[in-house]
């Protein structure tokens, strides 16, 4: 809800204003160097409406995501890439009840694969003060997950995930809105990768992140800088940090412009095994393996490397009326090893690139 005096850069989180359906498709592709990896075409279909008068709410979303391309067994090894193909319809909805400074959301979600299936559920409450300058907000979470991989490594695994999060939203001036926010995850079960090689995981994780986001609002012009920092670190021993700035420009009445630039770096898990391979077993055990007494925990999966990342992106909204507007966003993104942050990075992978354009309609009511 708007405060008095102050302009639509700065506000705590409120109720929709107007009922709204809205659909997108968003198409994905991801490359290494001789090699067109994963390549996504994925529509979701949005609604928001009124239950009961103003006070009742329900938002929900269904999303089908058509995937094919190639998966690397290890690191970036081109020629052990398995051709893959497969499909996700997932869904999830919510329910929010508005009080007059509190609201509550309670919500459900699903997704599933031909080898995999998750089911997850959320509590979201909030309070907001007299004036509408602070809002507290209390998440909890949980989820249950069931993997059948069809190569049968393992067959009826589960994995389990509590979280819970906290965060404060506050109105520091006339154009400018800091949020805070700590969350929390414990999961347990089954974490490998049944699809690499030399993959075994821990059976429990635990996720802590910190986010951090600033708005400000410039008067002259109409422009809103949108700034966050997001740290991470998680019981794999992985450790990451995120910065991301998002300038809103509008031009006229009707066409709004959104530059955006991503910088990411994070540091290797503590079994990942780099790419350097035994001169006597080769590839892809790592130096010193031993068959007769391997490591407890190894993989070599490069999401769990250390590297760096870049993204640059430019977003589009063009409102056609009161009722109709058309939107559209553009992103290219690409990371290394030595774009790592702290220390060196991991060496021998093959840089990774990925671009993704989504376009969409909304119509409110």
């Amino acid at each position: 809800m708007l405060l008095p005096g102050v302009l639509q850069g700065a506000r705590a989180e409120g109720k929709p204003d107007s009922a709204s359906v809205s659909l997108h498709t968003l198409s994905y592709q991801d490359s290494q160097p001789g090699l067109k990896r994963v390549s996504v075409l994925s529509p979701q279909f949005n609604v928001v409406v009124p239950l009961s008068g103003d006070d009742w709410w329900l938002n929900g979303t269904l999303v089908y995501d058509a995937v094919s391309g190639a998966t690397p067994r290890y690191h970036t090894a081109i020629s052990s890439a398995s051709r893959m193909s497969d499909s996700r319809t997932a869904g999830d909805v919510s329910v929010t009840r508005y009080f007059r400074r509190v609201s509550v959301a309670a919500g459900l979600a699903a997704s599933t694969e031909h080898d995999y299936r998750s089911l997850a559920g959320s509590l979201d409450i909030r309070w907001a003060s007299d004036n509408q300058n602070t809002e507290v907000s209390l998440g909890l979470g949980a989820s249950d997950d069931s993997i059948n991989p069809v190569n049968q490594v393992v067959v009826d695994e589960a994995r389990s995930t509590q979280q819970i999060s906290l965060g404060v939203t506050q109105v520091t001036s006339r154009t400018d809105v800091v949020q805070l926010t700590l969350s929390h995850s414990d999961g347990k079960g089954y974490y490998s990768d049944p699809y690499k090689t030399l993959d075994r995981r821990p059976r429990e994780r635990r996720q802590n992140v910190l986010m951090l986001r600033w708005n400000h609002h410039f008067e002259e012009g109409g422009s809103t800088l949108r700034n966050s920092w997001r740290a991470y670190l998680d019981s794999f021993g992985v450790q990451s940090h995120t910065l991301q700035f998002e300038w809103v420009v509008p031009f006229g009445d009707k066409w709004k412009l959104s530059p955006l630039a991503r910088i990411y770096a994070q540091t290797a898990a503590d079994f990942y095994a780099e790419a350097q391979y035994d001169p006597v077993l080769g590839e892809p055990f790592p130096v010193g393996y031993s068959n007769a007494n391997p490591p407890r925990f190894i993989s070599l999966d490069q999401r769990l490397s250390a590297f760096g990342a870049l993204a640059l992106g430019l977003g589009m909204a063009y409102r056609l009326d009161a009722a109709w507007t058309i939107d559209g966003k553009a992103e290219l993104y690409e990371q290394r090893g030595q774009w790592a942050w702290v220390g060196s990075g991991s060496k021998g992978l093959a840089p990774f690139r990925a671009y993704q354009v989504q376009l969409g309609v909304t119509r409110k009511f």
